[in-house]
């Protein structure tokens, strides 16, 4: 995961309305005795003139890790009258204590408590407003889930209401097996790395090594939960929209994982309510691929001087929703930019938007439902190797290959070409009539734009365990040749599909490495005629939508860096002829450079490998690797992980390691292990 600033198209913006000062580094004291480690920008007269605050509130490490991304937004909202702080979680960064799992009662708790402390300062004017990507966009929603009197207002970007539905865990009530113990390993080898001298003084070391004994690997406690249970509706607001109040901003991208809390956000919450949809992978809108980018950090602006200031912006008049609809483009691995245009929705759901139904013929899909017909499709255990990462952060490799690669090892069904252009927006799904032949199954749907050349552009893909038809809290196992029925939603999309291409849907009992396979081989039948359509949600086509909403992308100059390592990626698939094992080699050296505000040098490599054998889904093993180092001139760290999870037909098997290196020597090693059972996975 890389944390970079693409600032080649930003406008750089120095002339701020008010002059700027910066606090490096502040204590922030918790009733507990924990002190948590701040920096913030502010206004130069904001004590004798007190402004509303922004927070950013991160396990992610201030000093280094973002101290490149927050160079451009944080001074920017300063400059337009703000104190704007990024605070490091407990357990994280400079900041005291354990980071013991992601989400927990506890770190909403200390939210709540920097809150308290904002309000308490004499440059404040006690209105807060909350902003953060993933982590961060979680935690300003579930930090409004508690209704503190400070917080006014957030803008939450590529997060979700939903934390088992929409995360790195499980999907459909599949484990993610791309995401789940990468994940993991990540923030193993993120809370690994020591904290600065320069701020906790002499007692680093000491630290550190505690942060390394007591930080447990996450997934042993994800991988207990396999159901929908009281862990996972914890710091889910879905479980009750009422409880958010306040004016939330939910922005996303196409390419990203996390875009269809979006549509549930809007339709769930209440209060005030805006949602933007570009063509981005999991990066903020004024920096992120693919483009075009836009002018975010303005948007934001304004969204605060509505919210904090009493201003009227003009924000609340606007269409609920704005999207970008992309055009069609060839299937490639990563787009710098995607055409298409912005679109706007008054309400949503829109309901003058009418659902197309599509019915299964023999291999095509029709307008009209015909004889009812069984289609099988059997277990291949490499299908998924080509549909790319479950969440782009926009790198090489990242987006699906052509998906005729696909489309041999699954079910598949094609329209005729289209006689007019169609546009989608929203969620297609699939109603489907089937029935198995083992105990234990998993659906997943692609939905494919299939172009006159017969190239095969991924438009959108869904799964579901099939044990979990009755909900995701109860699953029980299918008898085996009993007809049941199944509604397997893809994720969103703005899409435009044009005249003379097809749209072909593609139906699997394997999704590798995005599901963890069943225990045994398994076959579907798919039953057609009327009992199983295609719901596809399409937007009529509005010609005189095609005007450009936003400002050029601007922030604040980003800080100042020397390059050590340029940063690269390697995204391979092997085959072993003689072994029939397929592996997926994922190499991504995210680069190293040394800040020249605070001379702490940083980078990273990881390495996810994930393999299969045909026929054999027991064979599946997922392989995570991280090596990163942080340091100074006065001192060097090097952090080393290693992960892996197997299965048999019984139990998960987990193994994380642990080793550090002060300078060359190594100080510190560990290793969990653990034995879950599987619980219809």
């Amino acid at each position: 995961m890389v944390f970079n600033v693409r600032d080649e198209k930003l406008r750089t913006v120095t002339n701020f309305p008010y002059q700027i000062k910066e606090i490096e580094h502040i204590w922030i004291p918790m009733k507990d005795g924990t002190k948590l480690s701040a920096k913030i920008w502010m206004p130069e007269d904001a004590e004798n003139h007190p402004v509303p605050a922004i927070l950013e509130y991160l396990p992610y490490r201030k000093n280094d890790f973002t101290a490149l991304r927050d160079s451009i937004r944080h001074p920017y909202f300063a400059g337009h009258g703000y104190a704007s702080i990024r605070v490091d979680m407990r357990g994280s960064g400079d900041s005291d204590g354990i980071l013991h799992d992601e989400y927990l009662p506890q770190e909403q708790e200390d939210a709540l408590e920097v809150l308290e402390w904002i309000e308490q300062q004499p440059w404040s004017t006690g209105h807060v407003g909350m902003i953060g990507k993933s982590w961060g966009g979680f935690n300003g929603l579930q930090v409004a889930y508690h209704q503190p009197k400070q917080l006014k207002a957030v803008i939450t970007l590529c997060s979700t209401d939903d934390r088992y539905a929409d995360d790195v865990h499980y999907m459909g009530g599949n484990i993610l097996a791309s995401d789940m113990l990468w994940w993991s390993s990540t923030m193993l080898a993120y809370n690994a790395r020591p904290l600065d001298p320069q701020h906790v003084g002499d007692s680093w070391r000491e630290k550190w090594l505690e942060r390394l004994e007591e930080t447990p690997p996450f997934v042993e406690k994800w991988l207990s939960h396999q159901r929908r249970d009281d862990y996972w509706k914890q710091g889910s607001i879905c479980e009750e929209y009422s409880n958010v109040q306040i004016p939330v901003f939910a922005v996303g991208g196409w390419a990203d994982g996390y875009t269809n809390a979006i549509f549930r956000l809007l339709e769930g919450l209440k209060g005030p309510k805006k949602g933007l949809i570009g063509p981005w992978a999991h990066e903020y809108p004024e920096v992120a691929v693919p483009g075009p980018a836009i002018g975010f950090l303005q948007e934001c602006v304004r969204w605060w001087d509505q919210w904090l200031k009493g201003e009227d912006t003009g924000v609340m008049e606007e269409p609920i929703l704005r999207a970008w609809i992309q055009e069609s483009v060839p299937p490639e691995v990563d787009y710098e930019d995607r055409p298409g245009r912005w679109i706007e929705e008054k309400t949503w759901p829109n309901h003058q938007n009418p659902l197309k139904k599509l019915y299964l013929g023999n291999q095509t899909l029709e307008a009209e439902a015909s004889e009812a017909g069984d289609w099988k499709v059997e277990s291949l255990q490499q299908h998924g190797l080509y549909s790319g990462v479950w969440c782009p952060f926009g790198q090489p490799g990242d987006l699906a290959s052509d998906q005729r690669l696909e489309d041999a090892l699954s079910l598949s069904f094609t329209s005729d070409p289209l006689k007019t252009d169609m546009e989608l927006l929203g969620f297609p799904k699939l109603e489907v009539s089937f029935t198995s032949d083992e105990p234990e199954a998993l659906m997943a749907v692609r939905l494919s734009d299939v172009a006159p050349n017969g190239e095969a552009t991924l438009l959108s893909w869904g799964m579901l365990n099939l044990n979990h038809l009755d909900g995701h809290e109860q699953p029980k196992a299918l008898i085996p040749g009993k007809e049941y029925t199944a509604v397997v939603q893809l994720n969103a999309i703005g899409q435009q599909v044009p005249a003379g291409h097809q749209l072909r849907l593609s139906i699997s009992p394997t999704y590798w490495p995005h599901a963890w396979p069943s225990k045994k081989p398994v076959t579907l039948t798919v039953h057609s005629g009327t009992k199983t359509k295609l719901y596809l949600p399409v937007r009529p086509i509005k010609h005189e939508e095609n005007h450009w909403p936003f400002e050029a992308p601007e922030a604040a100059p980003v800080a100042k860096k020397e390059v050590l390592r340029e940063e690269h990626r390697n995204r391979h698939i092997h085959y072993d002829l003689i072994k029939k094992e397929w592996v997926l080699d994922d190499f991504s050296d995210e680069g190293q450079r040394r800040l020249i505000s605070n001379g702490i040098e940083y980078g990273s490599t990881n390495r996810n490998t994930y393999t299969i054998k045909e026929g054999d889904p027991l064979s599946a093993k997922a392989q995570c690797e991280w090596d990163l180092t942080v340091g100074s001139e006065e001192w060097q760290t090097r952090i080393k992980t290693y992960s892996i999870m197997t299965a048999d037909e019984s139990y998960f098997y987990l193994t994380n390691e642990v080793t550090a290196f002060e300078a060359e020597e190594q100080i510190f090693t560990k290793t969990w292990t653990k034995q879950i059972p599987r619980d219809f996975q």
